[in-house]
Order: structure tokens, then C-alpha cells, then sequence
């Protein structure tokens, strides 16, 4: 069996799972949802993504040029992405936590690309699932495409030399909880606290958060060096055209 059959393969199991997880049921959004944020604070996200989701289209462009398989792996990615961000754990907020799964993707792809992978994965959430929102896109892009990637890549290059699996695991986890101290900062600045302003809205919203999310970015750590194991072993040329082994 060829490594495209398997990636291929791969990827219809991922989806599978996508199907599997997203049975329509009441939903709790990470994401920040439809309404929530003042308009001006939507526009001004979706302005703060453009520079980033346009150096993502530049990144696939280049590396999707010559390989057919890599954007097979690109699509796997975002199926891993949608999975794993659709999973909802309820919080003590009514909102919800869950993970990320962009930090597999920014380790192999480059954090870039994860932003163009997360504004299709939220879009189809938003528009399929209830979770997150249309005006709110661009929040939830920085927070969960922008920032979680951007940590996640720059946790992985620091340890990759050390200790390859650590640095993973350590990538994905930390590119979790980038993503809700991102979202927490984002509520505080649009929700300040009558009393203390932005910082003790700031610490309400990533305390709640913490409850949840903390072993919910751990097991992502490890769900995500199991996935970077075993798309190494059976995609190894591929993850050397995109330069995922570095």
C-alpha cells in the first residue's frame, strides 16, 4: 500500500470521526458566538487577521504547488482540526472548552497556514453546527488560527533538537491554552469589569476557562504526538517537502 493510500485513508477515518462527534445536539460554543462582541471590535478582528490568513494562502500556495499528497495532508490537518475542535466539554460558564488541533498543523504546515485551515474549520462550525458565529469569525480566527498556531510552531522549533516528542506534545498543549488566554483577553477588552476594568475581567474569564481546559490542552498534547507519529512513519517524503522534519 502506498503512502497516498494511506494518507487518503487517513483522512475518510479523521472525517468519519468529524460525523461521528457533530450528531446535531444542544451546543455550547468555545467559540466566541454570533452577537456576542460589539461590532467594532468584530471589525476590528477581522482587520487584524488579513495580514496573517494572506501570508497562510502564500505558505500553501508554495508548499501544495508540486505535491498532490501535500494537500491530501493539508486536508487531513484541517479534518484533525475540525474533530478535535468540535469535541465540547461544558463549562461552569454555559459556554464551553474543548481543543484546538491546530497545533499539528502548525508544526507541520507552519502556524500561517493554520490560519486559512481555521477560517473553513469555523465556518463550517458556525454555519453547521451553531458553534461560534459569522461577525465573530475573525475573533475566534486570532485566537484559535493567529495566535494558538503561532505558539504552538515557536514551542516546537525551541525543543525539537532536545527532545522531538516533548516538543510536540509540549507545542500542542501550550498552542491550546495560547488560544483561550487569547479569548479571555478578548472578553476582557470588550467586557470590563465595573470594578477593576479589563484586568479583572480578564483573570474571571481565564480562571473559568482553566477549570476545563487545562486537561483538555494535556490530552491534546498527547492525542497530537500520536497523530505526528503516525503521519511520520507512513508520510515521511511528504513531511520532508513541506519541511514538518526539520
Amino acid at each position: 500500500m502506498n503512502k497516498s493510500s494511506i494518507t487518503k485513508k487517513s483522512f475518510v477515518f479523521i472525517w468519519a470521526l468529524a460525523l461521528f462527534f457533530t450528531v446535531p445536539k444542544l451546543a455550547y460554543g468555545m467559540h466566541i458566538a454570533e452577537g456576542f462582541l460589539p461590532m467594532a471590535w468584530c471589525a476590528f478582528y477581522f482587520v487584524a487577521c488579513v495580514p496573517f490568513v494572506a501570508l497562510g494562502i502564500r505558505d500553501i500556495r508554495k508548499k501544495t504547488m508540486s505535491s498532490k499528497d501535500l494537500k491530501m495532508l493539508l486536508a487531513l490537518i484541517g479534518a484533525f482540526a475540525f474533530v478535535l475542535s468540535a469535541m465540547k466539554l461544558p463549562s461552569v460558564t454555559g459556554s464551553s472548552s474543548h481543543p484546538t488541533g491546530t497545533g499539528l498543523g502548525a508544526m507541520i504546515f507552519g502556524p500561517f497556514a493554520m490560519s486559512v485551515v481555521s477560517i473553513v474549520v469555523l465556518l463550517f462550525q458556525a454555519l453547521f453546527l451553531a458553534h461560534g458565529g459569522l461577525t465573530t469569525l475573525g475573533a475566534n480566527v486570532l485566537s484559535m488560527g493567529i495566535a494558538g498556531p503561532i505558539v504552538a510552531f515557536a514551542i516546537y522549533k525551541v525543543f525539537k533538537n532536545k527532545n522531538k516528542k516533548l516538543a510536540i506534545f509540549l507545542g500542542a498543549t501550550l498552542g491550546d491554552l495560547a488560544t483561550y488566554l487569547v479569548t479571555s483577553i478578548q472578553l476582557g477588552l470588550a467586557f470590563p469589569a465595573t470594578t477593576g476594568g479589563f484586568a479583572a475581567a480578564f483573570i474571571k474569564f481565564v480562571s473559568i476557562f482553566a477549570i476545563t481546559q487545562v486537561p483538555l490542552a494535556v490530552v491534546e498534547g498527547i492525542i497530537t504526538v500520536m497523530i505526528f507519529d503516525f503521519i511520520e512513519k507512513h508520510a515521511s517524503e511528504e513531511l520532508l517537502e513541506v519541511g514538518g522534519v526539520r
